[in-house]
């Protein structure tokens, strides 16, 4: 059975902002959640995350990709679930995003053309706006559409980030390399 390469029907332009990331940030709530706030009885709140997006973040740290959540709110699921991801770069309460990137990107001596940002919501635009390859996932506010170099088929929470990973590492030639660690 042969699978269709991430790269398919992607616009050339596209393929190359991708090729050019050497750091992948992302939101949380509505990119690697269905956005979706949940609240137990005695006011604990629980996240639904994806294990499709958890291995893709893994896929890209493995192979050399570094990857940076950039959060508004601080949460102790997020922070557990990065943790046992194996993000190190985690920035949560975050109210200016667009300065923890550039500072990060500057930290890793990285400039803002090879930095992806995946958001979802209005506290992402200035982040966005500043990355050489803006994405948003699908059902998002037109204003945020506007903005995305390019946005996943799927919905947050739902596989998005996956997506993604796989077109990042395919740009950089990377993810069959990725995938055969799983068949051996």
């Amino acid at each position: 059975m042969t699978h269709a390469s991430p790269l398919d029907g992607i616009e050339p332009d596209i393929v190359a902002r991708a090729a050019r990331v050497r750091l992948a940030c992302f939101d949380v709530d509505g990119v690697m959640t269905d956005g979706g706030l949940y609240y137990s009885d005695a006011g604990h709140e629980a996240k639904r995350f994806h294990v499709l997006d958890g291995l893709g973040l893994k896929l890209l740290l493995a192979s050399g990709i570094e990857v940076a959540v950039i959060t508004a709110r601080d949460t102790p699921a997020v922070n557990r679930r990065m943790r046992d991801l194996g993000i190190r770069h985690v920035f949560a309460g975050v109210p200016d995003k667009r300065a923890c990137m550039l500072a990060l990107a500057q930290q890793l001596r990285l400039d803002s053309a090879q930095v992806a940002h995946v958001g979802d919501d209005l506290p992402d635009l200035g982040l966005m706006s500043a990355v050489g390859f803006a994405v948003t996932v699908a059902g998002v506010h037109p204003r945020i559409a506007a903005v995305a170099h390019w946005q996943t088929g799927k919905r947050g929470g739902d596989g998005a980030v996956r997506e993604v990973c796989e077109l990042i590492l395919a740009a950089h030639g990377l993810l069959d390399a990725a995938i055969a660690r799983f068949r051996q």
